[in-house]
This record gives structure tokens, C-alpha cells and sequence, in this order.
């Protein structure tokens, strides 16, 4: 088996140890934060292919990726689809009991959850889980409650960069890669 070119530090992988949740906020973490309307009103989201994967990996490892946002779309509730995410709470503004009820439903609790965020309305999750996670575009109050700052910015791999450190911290990292050599 080869060995893996990607790295983290030893008190980053320490913290990430034995999480099965990972909650994802979506505008500003799973895309670049902004909004494109059409003429018409309607809404269009890019998304960056390494978080999908990102997403899709976790789900191999055994890890629940959980999506939270206030907003809701047709474009990302077909993204949550092809991807398979199966926990995702939509149009959801106070995110908290969001993330209680599903961890309750998957049987876990906040010592087994990482959080992804970017602004003040994930700060009630990012402050009660073990592995509190922020992009660099994320606004200060929320970097400030992080464990880790991912380098990549929202929409542009930090989801991805996230995920990375989850799978690296749970021993499944190199197995997963050795499928794709």
C-alpha cells in the first residue's frame, strides 16, 4: 500500500478521533457563499466535485455526513440527492435542535460530532460538538470557536479538506485511496 501524500497535525487528528457525525452547513462551506439569481428569480448553486466526494467518502467510512442550512433550493436539494445524503434539514434557521434530533435519531452525541460553519448561525452547533471545523472565509466569531481553519475556502475543497481529516483520524484514509490506485 502507498503511503498518502496528505498530512495533518498530530493535535488535529487527536481531536477529529472517533467521530460518526459530521454536520455541514451549506452557503459559504458547501458553496462559495454566493447567490445567483436568475431574471426570473430562481436560484443556481455551484458546488465544488472534491466535496461531493468528500461527502460520498465519509458515507464508505462510516462517518454521517448531516447537512443543516436556512435555505432551500431545487438545485440543492438535487445535489443532496446525487450525493446520498440522507439527513438534511432544510430552511432551517435555529440549527441546533436540528443537529439534536438527528443525532438522537442516529444514536450519537455531540462527543462523536464535527461541525463544518461559516457564520453566526452555526456558532450553536460548532460550540457544542467535539470537532468544530471553519473555512477561512468564515467570519471571526466563528473561526474563533474552530479547532481547525481548513486552507481551501468555502466552495473551493474546504468541505472536501474536512472530510479529508475525518478519514485520515479515522484510520480509513489510506484504505479509501488504495480503491482509487
Amino acid at each position: 500500500m502507498t503511503v498518502p501524500a496528505l498530512t495533518f497535525a498530530p493535535e488535529v487528528l487527536l481531536a477529529a478521533q472517533g467521530i460518526r457525525v459530521a454536520f455541514f452547513d451549506v452557503d459559504g462551506v458547501l458553496t462559495d457563499g454566493g447567490l445567483l439569481m436568475s431574471d426570473a428569480g430562481e436560484q443556481a448553486k455551484r458546488f465544488n466535485i472534491l466535496d461531493g466526494l468528500g461527502l460520498k467518502l465519509l458515507q464508505k467510512a462510516g462517518i454521517t455526513p448531516v447537512v443543516i442550512t436556512g435555505r432551500d433550493s431545487p438545485p440543492l436539494r438535487a445535489r443532496m440527492e446525487a450525493l446520498g445524503v440522507a439527513h438534511v434539514h432544510y430552511g432551517t434557521e435555529d440549527k441546533r435542535p436540528a443537529a439534536e434530533k438527528s443525532l438522537a435519531e442516529l444514536g450519537c452525541d455531540w462527543s462523536r460530532a464535527a461541525a463544518m460553519g461559516d457564520d453566526w448561525p452555526d456558532l450553536p452547533v460548532l460550540a457544542r460538538c467535539a470537532f468544530p471545523v471553519a473555512p477561512p472565509n468564515a467570519h471571526a466569531e466563528v473561526k474563533a470557536v474552530a479547532r481547525y481553519v481548513t486552507q481551501a475556502a468555502g466552495g473551493h475543497g474546504a468541505a472536501r479538506e474536512f472530510c479529508d481529516v475525518l478519514l485520515v483520524a479515522s484510520g480509513r484514509y489510506a484504505q479509501l485511496l488504495e480503491a482509487y490506485r
